[in-house]
């Protein structure tokens, strides 16, 4: 009995760390710069410096109070780099391609779920790779980047979110409309 316990443990081994997400993977990597922000963090920073009386704050409060996650890792590692666009690459499957922008040798790609309107959306997923000596995390370059946003998420909205947050990538979302 205890040897059949310990084959069905170690065959299942492999599906449980294939279906551990790429960003508790890499949390506590030396070689990744890792962020996640909890809502109540947002609902704090939203707050901060804010006029109540002014619509776009209104408008900016309201879409930070939709985020429920937002999780990114940086990386110059090669094997990381490469892991991460592969579980991109299968992620992708679940999701619908935004749009894609080539710009040199960078390439960022950007996925999301549907949401209740036209310009919402339930995830956001931007992966972008190649990036070369442009980005800067403690003096470290990175040239591989996935943010995953998470809510009901304004596409409208969020270009300024990444705007502030100096995410590498964010201002092309400007423009970005889901495909119908």
């Amino acid at each position: 009995m205890r040897k059949i316990v310990i084959l069905v443990f170690l065959m299942a081994l492999p599906l449980v760390t294939f279906g551990q997400g790429i960003f508790e993977k890499y949390a506590d990597s030396e070689d990744v710069a890792y962020v996640s922000i909890k809502p109540r963090m947002f609902k704090m920073l939203a707050t901060m410096g804010l006029d109540a009386d002014d619509p776009d704050s209104k408008e900016f409060l309201k879409m930070v109070n939709s985020i429920t996650s937002f999780k990114t890792i940086a990386t110059s590692n090669a094997k990381i780099a490469a892991e991460i666009e592969r579980w991109v690459g299968k992620r992708s499957n679940d999701l619908e391609e935004l749009m894609v922008v080539r710009e040199g040798n960078t390439r960022m790609k950007f996925y999301v779920k549907s949401g209740s309107s036209d310009t919402k959306v339930k995830e956001l997923l931007m992966c972008i790779t190649g990036i070369q000596d442009k980005v800067k995390i403690s003096e470290t370059d990175i040239n591989t980047v996935v943010v995953s946003l998470t809510g009901d998420i304004d596409l409208n909205q969020i270009s300024k979110l990444t705007s502030q947050m100096d995410i590498p990538g964010g201002e092309h979302l400007k423009n970005a409309k889901k495909k119908n």
